[in-house]
């Protein structure tokens, strides 16, 4: 058996359309899916299937809409390839930890859905009280980043890979440090699509009811170690898991460092297991020695069958 890492997607992942395919034709995905629309008690799956894309990119929705994909999605790679990898470590890019507690059997699916879709109503809520953004600077220093960052008041958020640093703060705050970030040679400041300023100290008041939920849920060990976002390392205390959880909402997300940790412990073969693949072009920048392996669709999938026959 190969040994792999689970690595699940995080918000902006989403698209309309996405999981029809898996629950027309695999009957594990389509339990997960109506599953979903049960403990919700709203109807997921039409929004999931037909939209409309604006409601779906909400982040009170397109956060369990990504986690029930990655589990529906998870659930047909278990079941048709259960002989074929063994994980020694999932972790996910922001949201996509909530999807690697419950595949490693820390979180239920139906404690992590209400967990994720409380905390996608908690950040709409904070970024309705303060307008937000967050930018992607790429081509400049982290060092440079972070003095203009302080002097314009934002903050970091996310190192996802090398080269590419996302900023998070006031909208003002954020526009002034990526066209300033650019007159001092930045490649590129692009804009990012999200509502609010994302993994910023904005982010606090959702923190703190955040918080107050995940201490009324059991947390169990993990099968296998999760690499937090905040501290790229492996836990497997669930008291240790709440804090990261809790942490993560204010505080910059590790996703370079924590690839960089999981490929220093030899694993080279990583399975994007939910929506789009903006984890596997992480992964090319971050180390082009690593694999990378997509399931989202069900075509992606052939590939166990292949490796079979």
């Amino acid at each position: 058996m190969e040994q792999v890492a689970y690595i699940f997607p995080g918000q902006g992942s989403q698209y309309v359309g996405m999981g029809k395919e898996l629950y027309e034709s695999h009957p594990e995905a389509k339990d997960i899916f109506d599953r979903a629309n049960e403990i919700l008690k709203f109807d997921l799956v039409k929004l999931c299937f037909e939209g409309p894309g604006d409601e779906l990119t909400a982040t009170e929705n397109s956060q369990p809409a990504i986690l029930v994909h990655s589990i529906a999605s998870l659930a047909v790679l278990e079941k048709n390839a259960s002989e074929k990898f063994t994980p020694l470590f999932a972790f996910g890019l922001s949201l996509g930890e909530y999807t690697s507690l419950i595949a490693s059997g820390c979180l239920t699916f139906e404690d992590g859905l209400k967990l994720v879709r409380k905390r996608g109503q908690f950040m709409q809520q904070a970024c309705d009280k303060t307008a937000g953004k967050m930018a992607s600077i790429i081509g400049m220093e982290l060092g440079e980043i972070e003095k203009l960052c302080k002097g314009f008041g934002c903050e970091i958020a996310n190192l996802n890979c090398p080269g590419q640093v996302v900023i998070s703060g006031s909208a003002a705050s954020v526009e002034l440090t990526a066209s300033t970030a650019k007159e001092k040679g930045a490649k590129r400041a692009i804009m990012l699509d999200v509502s609010g300023a994302f993994h910023s100290s904005l982010m606090t008041p959702a923190k703190d009811k955040l918080e107050k939920e995940i201490n009324t849920v059991t947390f169990g060990v993990p099968k296998y170690p999760i690499i937090s976002n905040v501290t790229a390392s492996p836990a497997t205390d669930p008291e240790e898991i709440k804090r990261n959880l809790i942490v993560q909402m204010n505080t910059r997300t590790l996703f370079e460092a924590s690839v960089n940790y999981v490929a220093s412990q030899g694993v080279k073969t990583y399975l994007e297991i939910g929506p789009g693949t903006v984890l596997k072009g992480l992964l090319r920048k971050i180390d082009k020695s690593l694999n990378t392996l997509n399931f989202d669709k069900t075509g992606d999938f052939s590939v166990l069958q292949e490796a079979a026959e």
